[in-house]
């Protein structure tokens, strides 16, 4: 198998180039994942776009962590579990709850476990969630518009985690210590 490029701002394609120079600018540094994307500049774009399209959903910080962990958990990313629980941290989310994603355990409220149930669900049954999942997420405070907003996020996972998964991404450094 031929590896993937992980490239630089210097080696990526001319419309990729000006992504990641954003992503240095505003990151100080290419993560991998934007360096394996640059490859195909629409890929790299999508994936930027959702991502902040998901971070102007209605959820907080923690919730967003939910549906981003819940999903990268289950999907096994060794690259995203880390950098997400980097990512959380910046985010100031609570340090318990990144570790109850990471090792599956009960999420600390009931409200944080309705969400991790619901997308779970919409994972594992490819969007096909009973009514009577759908009426526990709505019952814990949730709407239709969080389905959706869930759908959202799972778009953005699925680029990255089947991405990592294909290009076997090595973990950026500044997120080793978050190895998993």
């Amino acid at each position: 198998m031929t590896a993937f490029t992980i490239h630089t701002v210097d080696t990526a394609p001319e419309d990729s180039k000006a992504m990641l120079e954003g992503a240095k600018k505003q990151m100080g540094m290419v993560p991998n994942l934007f360096g394996v994307l640059a490859e195909s500049p629409s890929t790299l774009q999508a994936y930027q776009q959702l991502h902040q399209a998901f971070l102007d959903t209605s959820f907080n910080p923690e919730e967003l962590t939910v549906v981003w962990q819940t999903i990268n958990v289950e999907h096994k990313c060794g690259y995203c579990v880390p950098a997400h629980t980097g990512i959380a941290h910046s985010m100031k989310v609570d340090p318990a709850l990144t570790e109850a994603l990471r090792n599956k355990a009960a999420m600390p409220t009931a409200k944080l476990q309705a969400l991790q149930d619901a997308t779970l669900s919409i994972v594992r049954n490819r969007g096909n969630i009973s009514e009577a999942e759908l009426a526990a997420f709505y019952a814990a405070g949730y709407g239709q518009q969080q389905v959706l907003e869930i759908i959202l996020g799972l778009s953005q996972k699925v680029i990255s985690n089947y991405t990592n998964h294909v290009a076997k991404t090595p973990v950026d450094d500044v997120f080793k210590k978050f190895a998993w």
